[in-house]
């Protein structure tokens, strides 16, 4: 065989390769935007840019608390998309304004745009009170009193950087869950 023959036929061999790899790479993508789903983009994006958090957080947010099922009720009473629950919910009610009663807060938790609005503001409560993701997610789960107190007894440290010591299993694989997902969201979109 002559050598521009070969070279023709490697070159037709590499371009063969990159088609089905090519290929490949969009159905990963395809695969994994069904695991990672954007919903409710927006309620989510109107809320996340108005409190000034980043939407693939919110998402990744909701991906734990209830898979994106806004109907979720957890065993503890937490309601919705971004599971509140109502006490939370009306602490947050009042800082926005909402002159709404215990029970007319509890009624709308299963709203998709309620329990955005709410949970996304929060979350930004959160995030502006520890300055850190991690520990504004371990808040989140595991609730304001708890983390205060690990930081203050100095069982995690008041940066974040070391949930791998979040005493609550639970909360501790919570976090690293949402951690993981928040990077893949943004990776993705």
């Amino acid at each position: 065989m002559r050598k521009g023959k070969k070279a023709l036929i490697i070159i037709i061999i590499l371009i063969v390769l990159l088609v089905v790899l090519f290929n490949v790479l969009k159905v990963q993508n395809r695969i994994l935007e069904i695991i990672y789903p954007i919903k409710y983009n927006n309620f989510v994006e109107l809320y996340a840019k108005e409190y000034q958090v980043d939407e693939y957080l919110v998402y990744a947010l909701i991906k734990a608390e209830s898979n994106f099922n806004p109907k979720a009720v957890s065993g503890k009473e937490a309601k919705g998309l971004m599971q509140l629950v109502t006490s939370t919910a009306c602490d947050v009610a009042r800082n926005l304004g909402l002159n709404l009663t215990e029970e007319e807060v509890e009624e709308k938790l299963l709203n998709v745009d309620f329990n955005i609005n709410l949970g996304t503001k929060y979350l930004s409560i959160l995030l502006e009170k520890y300055e850190s993701i991690e520990l504004a997610l371990t808040a989140y789960n595991a609730g304001i009193g708890t983390v205060d107190n690990w930081i203050e007894e100095g069982t995690i440290k008041d940066d974040g950087s070391d949930v791998e010591n979040i005493p609550y299993k639970e909360t501790n694989q919570y976090v690293r869950k949402i951690l993981r997902d928040y990077k893949i969201y943004r990776e993705l979109y």
